[in-house]
């Protein structure tokens, strides 16, 4: 049976790709894209199978009127995927409030506005999902992208107390955790302008490790979306969809590293209950 998905970010990378996919399989497709005719050449295929609008995430009254308008337009949702995101690289320091604010807005706050938009039509209609595209970079943390992480581990706890809070309304949320996968992520990265007394830390190792092509990117945009579309066609509801060796070997060290770390401070954290 078809559904129909309300995306965001559909321009390019993940988003495109698993428009033309769902397109072509036969869904409905509510795409959000911040220039009109990014989609021109699908909607000459597609016709009214794929409904356009015009939104940038960082205006959150938007936000809610085109999500109003699509569940209008369309009837129901079955699927919203919270897609619209970027990077910064660099470390923090260099980075301006106004980059600052505006990857958060973007990255943090819109999909918060995106989900929050959504919720009363998903409950009206007794149900839906929400895939929010998180990354690895939601578990794990690379020096000089700390903004990009503070967006992102930020998505992931609300989504995870999200997910409690609509459970009884048959609304089920998962965090989708890619790592670093071939998308035209890299084109759309905010550069700070340079420190000089950055050069050779940590921050700086990663900027030149990613400009040389020394990171491995060694995920598949094209099964990512697959996977993506497999779990929604299989009603499996995971609170988290990990894709990538990287993904996985990273989070995996990473959780076994902290729960190394809370076991070895135990006793200090019996410590400060009160006396009975």
């Amino acid at each position: 049976m078809s559904k129909t998905w309300f995306i965001t970010g559909t321009s390019a990378g993940l988003g495109r790709l698993l428009t033309e996919r769902l397109l072509a399989r036969g869904d409905r497709v509510a795409a959000t894209v911040r220039r009109l005719d990014a989609l021109d050449d699908l909607a000459a295929t597609y016709g009214d199978r794929l409904w356009v609008a015009k939104l940038d995430v960082t205006d959150t009254a938007a936000v809610r009127t085109v999500t109003d308008r699509a569940f209008a337009d369309l009837g129901r949702i079955d699927v919203i995927v919270s897609n619209a995101g970027y990077g910064v690289l660099g470390a923090a320091e260099e980075a301006c409030d106004e980059q600052i604010r505006h990857v958060i807005d973007t990255n943090l706050v819109g999909s918060i506005s995106l989900i929050r938009a959504a919720i009363p039509h998903l409950r009206n209609q007794r149900g839906g999902r929400v895939l929010q595209i998180s990354s690895e970079g939601g578990q794990i943390a690379y020096p000089g992208f700390s903004l990009y992480h503070a967006a992102k581990w930020g998505i992931e706890g609300f989504v995870e107390a999200m997910a409690k809070e609509l459970q009884p309304f048959g609304i089920t949320l998962t965090l989708v955790e890619p790592g670093p996968t071939a998308t035209h992520f890299k084109a759309g990265v905010v550069r700070p302008s340079r420190m000089a007394v950055y050069d050779g830390t940590p921050a700086d190792d990663v900027r030149r490790s990613i400009d040389s092509g020394a990171f491995a990117v060694t995920g598949d945009a094209g099964k990512v979306v697959d996977r993506m579309i497999e779990m929604i066609d299989a009603g499996a509801t995971p609170l988290r969809l990990t894709l990538g060796a990287s993904a996985f070997d990273g989070i995996h060290a990473a959780l076994r590293q902290r729960l190394a770390a809370l076991e070895a401070q135990k006793d200090i954290a019996y410590s400060v209950e009160r006396d009975r």
